[in-house]
Parts: C-alpha cells; structure tokens; sequence
C-alpha cells in the first residue's frame, strides 16, 4: 500500500471533489466527481451500491482517483488502487461527516436504499503541484 504525502492527506481532508474511475463489465472506463475523506491513508468514498459505480467497484475493485485542489486545480493528487473493503453506511454516519466537510452541515437527503462506504487502498499516490496559475480568460458564469 502507498503512503499519503502530508499534502496528498491535505488534499484529501479538505472539500475538493475527487474524480473516479471506475471499470464498466466491457473493460470501458466510467468517469464521476466524488466527494472524498480518508482513514490515514485510505480513501473513502461513499455512494449507493445500486448506482453504477457502486455495481462497478462490486464486481472490480480497480480503481483510479484524481483530486484538485478547489482554489488551484493545478495541485493535484492520482491515485491507482482496489477497494479493500465495502461498509455498510445506512445510517449515514460516514456520508454526514462528508456533508459537513463539503456542505458544512448533515446531508439533506435521509433515506437511502442501500448506503455504503467503499475504502480505497492506493497502489500508487503520487501529489503534483505545477507552477501554472489558474486565470483563465474571458470565463463568465452562464447563469
């Protein structure tokens, strides 16, 4: 298992969204924003085994994570690793401490089907910081 960095643990502790890959039955990567925590150094993530994704990481445990720092996307984090272990989450003690990280309060929705917390053991961790600044030109909110 790969050791998190000081800064990788940073990244994950704070609310910046992490994208996940996981395997489709035909091999095909699938791609969804995540919110993330972790458990010194594994990462969990959280979502209901029906979804996808949850299907997805039952089958496989393969999977691939990427994290930005919300102020400086240039600051990131790859992970390569399996899920080691699946918990069950229907009392969503894990998704509430993951609201109030993000949303600084409990999660709004209360009744889930099937609620679990799938714990991520990195293979590979490695943090990048680029040099790059984010100014991005000419960029106005659509709304």
């Amino acid at each position: 298992m790969a050791q998190l960095s000081d800064t990788a643990k940073h990244l994950l502790d704070a609310p910046n969204f992490g994208h996940l890959a996981t395997l489709q039955p035909d091999g095909a990567p699938k791609v969804e924003p995540v919110w993330v925590s972790r458990e010194a150094d594994r990462v969990l993530v959280t979502t209901d085994r029906r979804s996808l994704k949850g299907q997805n990481m039952d089958r496989d445990p393969r999977v691939a994570l990427s994290v930005t720092d919300a102020a400086n996307p240039y600051d990131q984090l790859l992970i390569r690793g399996n899920v080691v272990e699946v918990r069950d989450d229907s009392d969503l003690e894990t998704l509430d401490a993951m609201a109030h990280q993000y949303l600084n309060g409990p999660f709004p929705r209360r009744k889930w089907p099937s609620r679990a917390v799938y714990v991520i053991e990195p293979d590979v961790a490695r943090h990048y910081r680029s040099p790059l600044t984010h100014e991005p030109a000419g960029q106005e909110d659509p709304r």
